[in-house]
């Protein structure tokens, strides 16, 4: 008969599923609340411009033709009031322009945006106007980051915003669940470790407990390294220490007021080569060119941002401050599997002669994993491929505390019973003893 003895592996197992009980218990409610609304805000931008798809895109009618993204800049800086900061030029012909507009008084961060129909010229709204689904996914992402907190105007504890204290529930509990995640890895594996194939597998046609125990096991077991990413991610908005720390692990973190890293870069007004050398004459010659040239339109600069970067993308155009100022263009890749990261490349305004080329794929792995940090958290890395797996990984996690909490209830329900019939069958078996002794 084998011996009923636990083993040193049984003892590690069943201290870990403690630890992961308490986890997900203290964790629970604020994690299913967390994930939900990150399953929903994976689908942002889509859903939001399904919301209003009349901003987004247009019906480009016969011989149409598409025009210049600068002939629309006085016609909106007149409608708005407002200062153009930067032009949004997609590479599919049937969107809109999108004009990022900053008017007096405003303090948001990239101030309003402007869609202009390419074709016409005609203003088909801003990022103002009323969006039902708009709103809807901006108070998901309260939810995610904040849980509504920020929705209670009076302060809950007293010297602590609202929004802080949602900010560090969250960021609290994103890290309970990331050693959750942890800690239902090494449970997942079985008693008997040579049966770990036994985790890969969802039995339907048992009883439904153990079909939610399989659910929950072999799920997240697929979801985990997903989950990881996330968990790991996250707590980086709530807490500096956080933050701090992870670029620190990265070899990325900069003292305030150091100079960033992110690979060969230039200063404004000299040019640069793809290894980041400089080109002395070009940088001269450019200077000089300057003094005399007017500015060149922006199909120009962007037609000398393609000979750099010759694949098909969309264009984010920093316009410069002043004549001399250079312009800065980010590109983008489209696709499928399009990642989200862009490159950046800096022109001379009159010359469109380059200054500078930032060509992400080229920096170091450690910078462009600290470059891609919100993408890998909200799912966008790679695009709508990214994004679906994402989105069936948040699933999972969302059902995570559902089908955790399930197990526990069962296995509560369990012990209740054998205690009961434990003591039912001590009562019996006290009872011939009672009689005997009274005869």
């Amino acid at each position: 008969m084998a011996s009923a003895t636990p083993n040193t592996w049984q003892k590690i197992r069943k201290l870990f599923n403690d630890i992961h009980l308490w986890l997900g218990l203290t964790s629970g409610l604020i994690i299913f609340l967390v994930c939900l609304s990150g399953t929903i805000y994976v689908f942002n931008s889509e859903l939001t411009e399904w919301g209003a798809p009349h901003l987004y895109n247009v019906n480009i009618q016969p011989d149409a033709e598409r025009k210049s993204p600068d002939a629309f800049l006085r016609q909106v800086e007149a409608h708005s009031g407002g200062k153009i900061t930067s032009v949004n030029v997609p590479h599919d012909p049937k969107r809109s322009y999108t004009y990022m507009v900053k008017v007096a008084g405003d303090n948001s961060r990239f101030g309003t945006a402007y869609m202009v129909n390419p074709y016409t010229g005609e203003i088909l709204g801003s990022s103002n106007d009323k969006n039902t689904v708009k709103d809807f996914m901006s108070m998901m992402f309260s939810l995610h980051r904040w849980l509504l907190l920020d929705k209670i105007e009076q302060p809950i504890i007293d010297g602590l915003e609202n929004r802080r204290l949602g900010s560090i529930i969250s960021g609290w509990a994103t890290i309970i669940f990331t050693l959750g995640c942890i800690t239902g890895l090494v449970i997942w594996f079985p008693p008997k470790v040579k049966n770990w194939k036994q985790g890969l597998k969802i039995k339907v046609s048992g009883n439904w407990k153990r079909t939610n125990h399989d659910l929950h096991n072999s799920l997240a077991f697929y979801a985990l390294a997903l989950l990881l990413i996330m968990g790991i991610t996250g707590p980086q908005w709530s807490f500096p220490w956080y933050r701090t720390g992870l670029q620190k692990t990265l070899g990325t973190y900069k003292p305030e007021g150091g100079s960033s890293g992110g690979g060969p870069r230039s200063q404004h007004g000299s040019a640069t080569h793809r290894d980041g050398s400089l080109d002395i004459a070009a940088q001269f010659a450019a200077a000089d060119t300057a003094q005399q040239a007017p500015p060149l339109a922006l199909p120009a600069l962007i037609a000398s941002a393609d000979t750099h970067l010759p694949y098909a993308g969309d264009y984010a155009i920093s316009l410069p401050t002043s004549p001399d100022a250079p312009t800065q263009i980010t590109k983008t890749k489209v696709g499928f599997f399009a990642p989200a990261a862009g490159d950046k490349i800096s022109l001379d305004t009159q010359t469109g002669a380059l200054l500078s080329l930032d060509i992400f794929s080229q920096k170091p792995f450690n910078e462009r994993i600290a470059g891609s940090i919100k993408a890998l958290h909200v799912g966008n890395v790679y695009g709508t491929f990214s994004k679906i797996l994402y989105f069936f990984a948040c699933l999972i996690a969302t059902s995570l505390p559902v089908t955790g909490t399930l197990i526990w209830i069962n296995k509560m329900k369990k012990k209740s019973k054998r205690a009961r019939k434990v003591h039912v069958a001590g009562r019996a078996s006290s009872t011939p003893l009672t009689t005997r002794s009274a005869l």
